[in-house]
């Protein structure tokens, strides 16, 4: 660690280091999440005939113009169709179908009755639904008694009302939700062109670790931040696989992100980044050069299994059954798809004006250049860290714009005034209020302490407070930065 960092120049350096990855085409359950890279054209229009929007009677409209409840049209219902009926009766003076919704709109007819506008075929008042077919199959036949009039194209969804064929659905830079994606399959698009989701590999150091829901030795902690990290990779869009943890062992270590390179877009370890005698991740990589981390074969489908990290060994390196594990997210990672120009292998660490999260580790690895995260170990530092730099590059690999979490302002709600230290940017864990009716700002109230180990205050957090590198204390009232979390 030569000099200190701001933490503008560390998330430009990461920037500058990932790009994103290349297309791939995709089935639409497949590209859930994923950003489009080109535009959709509309290949049918939607929908792709005039079709009812009710249930009731297809009509002539100077049948029924004079329709009335006290001398109602009569009609003769000449046939009956249904959603994805082919054959269609044809509809002329004096006549009328029973059509369903979303029933083609038969020859002739040039608008629909609901069925609570007539006697539904059995005489008297407004009914108030039609018999079901297979109860009452004579509803096809006989007459109808109509007692309002209709307009022209009344009840009808014409064609191409939706979508026009030859129109652009989906813009390219489009997410896919489930909105996007019934579109596409509406209009007969049955895969597109995306950016893959990035496949993340996530890690954690450390001897002392054991596996929740296993027994504490002496000396143990459960390993959190594996977990942790593992959501916010796949809250982020990433299809995430978490690793069991590994000892502090750097050869070890080295092995593990050998045998992940063939499956990864990125690595994240949490823990061995500071100064001690121990920290086995600046061991490991510190000095990486050329191609030192050359991969492996890729994992069989379904590899995921138990970490085996129980018993605070950290043997294992062996990825938990996850999301994406059996290869459904579509197709394997593109080599070389982060960058251009091929940079040289290199994780650097460095030391961050910041807090918590000082000591944050970053490079290329592998033939392929994969960006490394390496986190700090304290729970509450890993997540801000994943927050700040992780998250963004993750969603410059998908392609997503912004890249980073939204900013508002907002008053301080504190009893006592709280220190910072000077020279570092500090981010306070809080609870944010939005601003009510007639406020400009909302209101921001921290929650816990600035210890970095504390996770309790952390999971009641929705927002980082930012208190700037040259303000030393902020007190109730003060308006400052706050990246909301949610």
């Amino acid at each position: 660690m030569s000099r200190t960092w701001s933490v503008d120049e560390h998330l430009a350096d990461v920037l500058r280091s990932v790009g994103p990855l290349e297309p791939i085409e995709l089935h639409l359950l497949d590209a859930q999440g994923c950003v489009l890279t080109e535009d959709v054209l509309v290949p049918v229009s939607l929908p792709p005939f005039d079709n009812s929007s009710m249930d009731g009677y297809a009509v002539r409209v100077a049948d029924v113009e004079k329709a009335g409840e006290d001398a109602p049209a009569v009609l003769e219902v000449v046939g009956d169709v249904a959603a994805g009926a082919g054959r269609l009766p044809e509809v002329g003076p004096g006549q009328a179908a029973r059509v369903m919704t979303g029933a083609p709109l038969p020859p002739g007819a040039e608008a629909v009755v609901p069925v609570e506008w007539t006697d539904g075929g059995a005489g008297g008042g407004p009914a108030d639904a039609m018999a079901a077919h297979s109860a009452d199959p004579s509803g096809a036949a006989g007459e109808v008694r109509v007692h309002r009039p209709v307009t022209a194209r009344q009840y009808v969804r014409g064609k191409g009302s939706d979508v026009r064929a030859g129109s652009v659905a989906l813009e390219a830079g489009t997410v896919l939700g489930p909105a996007q994606i019934g579109l596409l399959a509406a209009v007969g698009c049955g895969t597109v062109t995306v950016r893959p989701r990035p496949r993340v590999v996530v890690l954690s150091t450390g001897s002392e670790l054991v596996r929740p829901g296993a027994p504490l030795g002496p000396g143990q902690i459960h390993d959190s931040n594996s977990f942790a990290l593992t959501a916010a990779a796949r809250d982020a869009g990433a299809i995430a696989y978490r690793v069991g943890a590994v000892a502090d062992d750097a050869a070890a270590l080295r092995t593990v992100i050998e045998d992940q390179l063939a499956r990864a877009d990125a690595i994240v370890t949490s823990g061995g980044v500071s100064v001690g005698a121990y920290d086995v991740v600046k061991e490991a990589l510190t000095g990486l050069e050329g191609t030192v981390l050359g991969g492996a074969e890729p994992p069989g489908d379904g590899d995921g299994g138990e970490d085996g990290d129980g018993g605070g060994a950290g043997e294992s390196g062996v990825p938990e059954a996850s999301e994406g594990a059996t290869g459904t997210d579509g197709a394997p990672r593109s080599p070389g798809a982060h960058r251009t120009g091929r940079p040289p292998a290199h994780v650097e660490f460095r030391r961050l004006a910041m807090q918590p999260g000082k000591p944050q580790g970053f490079g290329l690895v592998g033939p392929d250049r994969i960006p490394l995260f390496a986190l700090p170990g304290n729970p509450v530092s890993s997540y801000v860290s994943f927050e700040l730099f992780v998250r963004p590059a993750l969603r410059a690999l998908m392609g997503l714009e912004p890249v980073t979490r939204r900013t508002v302002t907002a008053r301080l709600e504190c009893e006592e005034p709280i220190a910072s230290p000077e020279g570092k940017r500090q981010f306070l864990r809080g609870r944010y209020r939005p601003p009510a009716a007639g406020e400009e700002h909302g209101t921001v109230r921290p929650v816990g302490g600035p210890g970095s180990h504390l996770l309790g205050s952390l999971a009641r957090a929705d927002a980082l407070v930012v208190v700037p590198e040259r303000t030393t204390e902020v007190a109730r009232g003060d308006e400052l930065e706050v990246v909301l979390l949610d």
